[in-house]
């Protein structure tokens, strides 16, 4: 091989490794609550790629377990819209009830266990079937919704009646409530499933479930210089799978707080934008995004360093969040 046809192979190798690399990049989905809209968030350049209407109030979104399609809580348009990824094309409605706000898909990756806020019911969906199996009757404003990793509990925060409602998903039976401080909001399961994270809003803090006996062992209260307490109200959660840290979204008080999950003492608060929302990670869990609401944007934190590297504007209130790898 000549050096002129080795320098061509080799500009070639290198063409074909950057294409990979561009096909490969990690894009993140924002639903804009206020736009109606999609922002899409390419995490090689940390730029908006794209953005796609879609229903009225979009806010909840999640991804199937293949990242073939997006379910998209359209709240004000009562439904739960599956946004086909390859061509992103709105191609199915689920029947949602009504005020969709939160869901959460099941390991099975059939059944989507949807919040209705106004309503007070969370609405079972088969999302092959589009069948609606079961509306469990619940507190007052359901919101939160998360389901323990071995598929057995659907855990649903009502704002009002400030519980946690344990639901049995072989029978859809609410079989427990577990009383949290003011507006419970989110609810996170750990990595193997034997704790529950549910932040309270109003009450300010985070409390730590026993999943075998439903009971809290622990709460948390934050406490950030120059913030009045009153603006710190927990909202999102994020647990990296290590078991190492729980991330907290403080709401107003436009900070992150991270806690050692192990210890649960608190060790740092970035500042991220304003009315800090929901959060998620990416695949390998080195970036960690939030959508800050009132700012209109997302903030890239560095995992590692515990640093807030980029903040990317988007559409209008960001709210909720989904990687697709």
């Amino acid at each position: 091989m000549t050096l002129k046809s080795s320098l061509l192979a080799l500009a070639v190798s290198v063409a074909t490794l950057g294409f990979q690399a561009t096909a490969q990049a990690e894009v993140v989905y924002v639903s804009n609550e206020k736009d109606d809209t999609l922002s899409l968030i390419d995490l090689d350049s940390l730029e908006v790629i794209d953005t796609f209407d879609v229903g009225q109030r979009p806010r909840g979104i999640t991804l199937s377990k293949d990242g073939s399609k997006l379910y998209i809580c359209a709240s004000d348009s009562d439904t739960v819209q599956v946004m086909d990824i390859a061509t992103h094309k709105i191609i199915a409605s689920l029947p949602s009830g009504e005020d969709p706000e939160q869901f959460v898909l099941h390991p099975n990756d059939q059944l989507l266990y949807v919040a209705n806020e106004d309503d007070a019911l969370v609405t079972v969906v088969n999302v092959n079937s589009h069948e609606v199996l079961a509306q469990i009757d619940v507190g007052v404003e359901p919101e939160g919704m998360a389901v323990s990793p071995d598929g057995k509990w659907v855990i649903n925060t009502s704002e009002t009646t400030n519980m946690l409602h344990w639901i049995d998903t072989a029978t859809h039976q609410l079989v427990d409530n577990t009383l949290v401080d003011q507006r419970p909001r989110h609810v996170e399961f750990n990595q193997d499933g034997s704790l529950l994270w549910a932040s309270s809003e109003i009450g300010g803090t985070v409390a730590v479930v026993d999943v075998a006996s439903r009971q809290i062992i622990r709460k948390l209260n934050f406490d950030i210089r120059g913030v009045h307490r009153d603006k710190i109200q927990p909202v999102g959660i994020k647990l990296s799978s290590d078991g190492r840290y729980a991330f907290v979204a403080l709401g107003p008080a436009n900070h992150i707080a991270v806690v050692d999950a192990k210890t649960y003492e608190v060790l740092d608060y970035l500042l991220v934008g304003r009315r800090v929302w929901h959060l998620e990670f990416n695949s390998d869990e080195s970036r960690l995004l939030s959508a800050n609401g009132v700012s209109g944007d997302v903030s890239v934190i560095d995992v590692k360093k515990l640093k807030v590297i980029k903040s990317i504007k988007v559409g209008r209130y960001p709210w909720g969040l989904a990687v697709k790898s």
